[in-house]
């Protein structure tokens, strides 16, 4: 019986929390079919001290392949690695999470081996013995079922659309020794903003400003707000913040940017056009703050707030503080 694979997202030599929420899917998947999961690291040696870290969500072995190529984001190398691994176990499924790296490494991989791909999905199901996956299509306006017709199925799992549940196992860990091409491009370097306090895709909490906000030296109300709400909370933006350098562009939130789904999504000073409201549809709770009573973020908002933000804000922070306290 072929197995499924879950290929892990491993950054600098650590696997990203995204993970947790991917291994889940697999081991419920596995169930459901009735197949063997197995989870897969491929990077620098090293990876070892992460292989029982599947197993806490019930993923019960774990595939190695450790080599110096990997030490260093390559897409053709990393690529290269996923399709020689599902090759030698024989893998009919194949998950990642649709981070970045997680959508690049499967189109490349899937390509590789002339297989099909669903990117980005928000749940699956089963009919009879087949995968049926749900996507968002045309900047999230529909729904599509999708269903890859044949052996190996990949797809890529949109961050937090599952919550991840425990259900831990004894994990057995083997190495697989495969044969890598020299890598074509490397990443060299990546440059993370300082002050950043979580990636928007993987936060529970989002809040965002827009234009409304009037220049970055007013950021600090909602840096002061993302701080009364706590742990797990991430600052984003429209585009035309980023794109007048006002926030770092790893903060777009949008079409065009980085699709997110939150618990809470606040957007305050963003007037909501398609190419925003694209990329946060699938936040549980939206709460929208604009001076505009006419914004078009206020017809998918759940809760809006008519206001001067610049008086809002402040309140609405003080307001979190006080209940947080209290309790």
């Amino acid at each position: 019986m072929s197995i499924l694979l879950v290929v892990a997202d491993v950054l600098d030599g650590e696997l990203r929390p995204v993970n947790a929420q991917v291994f889940t899917v697999a081991a419920r998947m596995g169930r459901t079919l009735g197949r063997p999961v197995a989870a897969l690291m491929v990077g620098a040696p090293g990876l070892e001290a992460h292989a029982e870290a599947p197993g806490a969500y019930g993923v019960p072995r774990t595939l190695l392949i450790e080599d110096a190529k990997l030490a260093k984001y390559s897409p053709d190398v990393h690529a290269a690695a996923v399709a020689e691994a599902v090759r030698r176990v024989d893998a009919g499924v194949v998950l990642m999470a649709a981070t970045l790296n997680g959508k690049d490494v499967m189109a490349r991989a899937a390509e590789m081996l002339d297989a099909g791909l669903a990117q980005d999905c928000l749940r699956f199901r089963t009919e009879g013995d087949a995968l049926v996956f749900t996507r968002p299509l045309f900047a999230g306006k529909i729904l599509a079922d999708v269903r890859v017709t044949a052996p190996p199925v990949m797809a890529t799992i949109r961050p937090r659309a599952y919550t991840p549940e425990e259900a831990p196992v004894a994990v057995t860990v083997e190495r697989l020794s495969v044969a890598l091409p020299e890598p074509k491009v490397v990443v060299e370097e990546l440059r993370q903003n300082a002050s950043a306090r979580l990636d928007v895709t993987e936060a529970d909490i989002v809040v965002s400003g827009g234009r409304g906000m009037q220049g970055p030296e007013n950021w600090h109300l909602l840096e002061a707000l993302a701080e009364a709400l706590g742990e797990g909370t991430a600052l984003g933006c429209s585009r035309p913040v980023s794109d007048d350098g006002w926030r770092s562009h790893e903060e777009h939130v949008g079409q065009t940017g980085k699709t997110v789904s939150p618990d809470l999504y606040v957007a305050v000073g963003i007037s909501g056009a398609i190419q925003h409201v694209a990329g946060i549809g699938a936040s549980k709770c939206i709460v929208a703050v604009n001076k505009d009573p006419d914004a078009p973020i206020f017809t998918v908002a759940d809760y809006g707030i008519v206001g001067d933000l610049f008086e809002v804000v402040p309140a609405l922070t003080e307001a979190i503080k006080k209940v947080k306290a209290s309790v």
